[in-house]
C-alpha cells in the first residue's frame, strides 16, 4: 500500500456516505463508533470512539484500512486487530490533521502491514 492509498477509501462511492455514528468492526471484534470521518483528498480518516474498550479513548484510522462498508447495518470494517488500533500513536484534539501526526500513523499502520518499518 502506498502513502496515498493509505489515506484514500478503497472504493470512491464511500466518501459518500456519512460514517459518523457507524459501528466499527476490527479482525477480532468490534472496537467502538466512528465519531469523525474527513473527506478531503489524500486525507481520508475515520476518529473511532472506543468506549470502555480502551477506556474511553479515541484513535483515528486511516481510510485505507477499511475493508467494506455495510449502511445497512451501520458497519464499517478494518483490516486491523483490536490490539493493533489500542497500540497506535495517541489520538491528539490539537494535532490530528497534522501532516507530521498522519505521517507518524502512517509509519504505524505501514509497520502493522508489512510486519518491517518502511515508511508510508
Amino acid at each position: 500500500m502506498t502513502v496515498a492509498e493509505l489515506w484514500m477509501f478503497q472504493q470512491a462511492a464511500w466518501a459518500d456516505i456519512d460514517l459518523r455514528g457507524f459501528k466499527v468492526e476490527a479482525r477480532d471484534g468490534d472496537i467502538g463508533k466512528i465519531d469523525d470521518a474527513t473527506y478531503e483528498v489524500g486525507a481520508n480518516f475515520i476518529v473511532v470512539d472506543t468506549g470502555p474498550w480502551i477506556f474511553g479513548k479515541k484513535t483515528m484510522i486511516p481510510a485505507g484500512a477499511i475493508e467494506r462498508i455495510d449502511p445497512d447495518e451501520e458497519k464499517v470494517h478494518v483490516s486491523l486487530t483490536k490490539d493493533e488500533i489500542k497500540n497506535a500513536p495517541e489520538f491528539d484534539e490539537d494535532t490530528f490533521k497534522s501532516e507530521g501526526y498522519r505521517s507518524s500513523l502512517g509509519d504505524y499502520y505501514g509497520r502493522q502491514k508489512t510486519g518491517v518499518s518502511e515508511r508510508f
